[in-house]
């Protein structure tokens, strides 16, 4: 097959996220604030794509950042065929009740075109932080 016609526009890729504070894995007299991410990402493309790489940059209420950068996500290279999706969930660690995360995944279509896909900045907060 020829690469004719696979380029992938990233906005044919949604990623969705729910948050959600994990009270009994935080100890905040230690500063240490656990919380869950639940990702949803839905391919509207007309071609299967593979999540090769993770990118995230998490910022706490301190401004102090963290960047991760790995292969897939929890241990995974998951292909997602066209009109499907792929949903995992995974956790991280402020020292600030409340925070950002933002990032991107790179993916590669069926034809092995690359796509990036940005994901929007998201809120990390206890409940009732954030008004």
């Amino acid at each position: 097959m020829s690469n004719f016609g696979t380029n992938i526009n990233p906005s044919d890729i949604s990623v969705s996220v729910e948050t959600e504070y994990l009270d009994k894995q935080s100890t905040p007299d230690e500063s240490q604030f656990a919380f869950a991410y639940h990702i949803t990402i839905t391919n509207n493309s007309d071609y299967g794509i593979v999540l090769l790489h993770r990118h995230w940059i998490i910022i706490d209420a301190n401004e102090q950042r963290q960047e991760v950068k790995g292969a897939g996500v929890i241990g995974e290279q998951p292909l997602i065929p066209t009109n499907a999706q792929f949903k995992y969930s995974s956790g991280t660690v402020l020292n600030t009740p409340i925070g950002t995360m933002q990032g991107s995944y790179q993916m590669v279509d069926e034809f092995g075109s690359p796509v990036e896909v940005p994901i929007a900045p998201f809120l990390l907060a206890l409940p009732n932080q954030v008004h």
